[in-house]
């Protein structure tokens, strides 16, 4: 089958320009479908945290071709050490160990990511930034899609690809709420100076229930990551001031460098705050729509493996609709039947890690401190960590590529 096969269904609509969206759309412009992608950002969004790419999800990037685009954004982290309160290392990790990556992972910003899928997909398909769906009507030869700003559209298929808070998701399938399972945790990802002078470096200090990590990929600036319990009342997704302030509030005991890093939250111009969260559906397709990425599958923000789940789902979607040869209703079925055992893997390997990565009291901080004092001891302290590698290993490459 070449870009000249005539498909059932060639136009189609991704919403959603992050990774898994341009990941799709740059498949299925090569399979000969017309693609246009929609993205409420007035422009493509830079910066981010860091991100891992494993196991199958880098065989992904290099059938792209993008494999040396990727290494040269790696994030090249020399590795990071657990510190107590006055900044004296528990234990130190080389970059594989503190990630958690086999040999052949990756790790880059979202930001470079997004940039980089972007800049592979642009040429043929049609990107609207600063615009949104406001409403899906399907018919039976198609979906009439309305838009904030532009004016109403046909489309043959539509494809959800806009995050864990997806807006066709909610239009399509129901209310998040349905679908959300919630670790009881949250976080808050900032930009700071890089004072502390960390140089590809990270530092993460912990207390009973909470968790502050800090890292620099460049000299110019870096990164803080705050771990804390959710609120049984959380602020407005909207309301960015009020987030700030309760996170402000929850790290007011300050302690190590907290009190620093919260002085540069009101100037990071890339504040992300949310609860780690699962998303869970019985299906990831209804009619002419379908659903990928966090809106179909998301493993929560610190399961680090919701990008590699995303590249791989784009990879599998946009191959079955080439091999039904457009056919919605086969091609989405075979995307769940082929994706499913390798989604089910990783967002359990996604909750365990969420849920056990904060100490939750003393006596369990005590556990994990011990724990790394002891490391620093053993020479082979990667065998000592391998049964936490072992599992991400197998959830990475719970799934056999087809060629499409």
């Amino acid at each position: 089958m070449t870009n000249t096969q005539q498909f059932a269904n060639k136009t189609v609509l991704i919403s959603g320009a992050s990774v898994a969206g341009p990941a799709l759309a740059f498949w299925l412009r090569e399979y000969g479908f017309t693609v246009t992608v929609v993205e409420q950002a007035p422009a493509l969004r830079e910066g981010g945290y860091k991100v891992d790419i494993r196991g199958v999800a880098m065989e992904v990037i290099d059938r792209m071709g993008l494999s040396n685009e990727i290494r040269k954004a790696s994030t090249d982290m020399r590795g990071g050490a657990w510190v107590d309160a006055n900044g004296k290392p528990l234990a130190t990790l080389g970059p594989d160990l503190i990630g958690l990556r086999s040999p052949g992972d990756d790790e880059v910003l979202r930001g470079d990511l997004a940039r980089i899928l972007f800049d592979a997909s642009k040429n043929g398909v049609e990107y609207r930034f600063g615009d949104s769906i406001t409403g899906l009507v399907e018919h039976a030869d198609g979906v009439e899609v309305h838009f904030r700003t532009a004016a109403p559209r046909v489309f043959d298929l539509v494809i959800g690809a806009d995050g864990m808070h997806s807006t066709v998701r909610r239009s399509v399938f129901g209310p998040e709420e349905r679908f959300a399972r919630h670790t009881g945790m949250a976080a808050c990802v900032i930009s700071v100076p890089n004072y502390l002078d960390l140089d590809h470096w990270e530092l993460l200090h912990a207390t009973p229930g909470k968790m502050v990590q800090v890292y620099s990929t460049q000299q110019a600036s870096a990164k803080a990551q705050f771990i804390f319990p959710a609120p049984e009342q959380l602020p407005d997704r909207r309301d960015i001031a009020a987030q700030q302030r309760l996170v402000a509030e929850v790290f007011a005991d300050g302690g190590w460098e907290v009190a620093n890093l919260l002085r540069a939250m009101p100037d990071s111009p890339d504040f992300y705050f949310d609860t780690v969260s699962q998303i869970h559906l019985e299906h990831w397709s209804r009619g002419r729509v379908a659903l990928l990425g966090d809106a179909a599958y998301c493993p929560s923000p610190l399961s680090g493996q919701g990008t590699s789940m995303a590249l791989v789902g784009a990879y599998v979607l946009a191959g079955e609709l080439r091999a039904a040869a457009g056919d919605h209703r086969v091609a989405f079925a075979a995307y769940q039947d082929r994706l499913r055992e390798y989604i089910d893997a990783n967002l359990t390997l996604g909750w365990n890690n969420a849920t056990q990565m904060v100490a939750g009291d003393a006596k369990a901080l005590r556990m994990q401190t011990t724990m790394l004092k002891m490391l620093r001891y053993l020479p082979w302290k990667g065998l000592a960590l391998r049964p936490i590698i072992k599992p991400i290993e197998k959830a990475a490459n719970a799934v056999r590529l087809r060629t499409y």
